[in-house]
């Protein structure tokens, strides 16, 4: 049981960590997803079925993933063109069928 509420811990701070990245310079998203990963977390803490947790923990991991590796920031320029800022992680060759993507420079 206390294995599984440190899991539940990383995953939290996890998250944030993946929001400050990702969210980077946007307060207002920076705000909103905080607001919403503390509603998520708030709204659960009581549970104590052991399947509905590992299915939250699930739910919480693929959410980190899909941001880390998604979301890309857009910048407006002007009012019709959006400037896409991709972090460096997202920056890897899409080879089809390649086991290992290497970075680019």
């Amino acid at each position: 049981m206390a294995e599984r509420h440190i899991f539940v811990l990383q995953l939290f701070k996890t998250l944030h960590r993946t929001r400050q990245q990702v969210f980077k310079n946007d307060t207002r998203a920076l705000e909103a997803a905080r607001i919403k990963i503390n509603e998520e977390f708030k709204s659960n803490k009581n549970e104590a079925s052991p399947k509905k947790i590992e299915e939250l923990i699930k739910i919480g991991s693929d959410v980190e993933l899909l941001l880390r590796t998604s979301v890309i920031q857009g910048i407006h320029t002007d009012h019709n063109t959006l400037k896409l800022v991709p972090r460096k992680d997202l920056l890897i060759e899409n080879v089809p069928y390649c086991d290992a993507p290497t970075q680019k420079h």
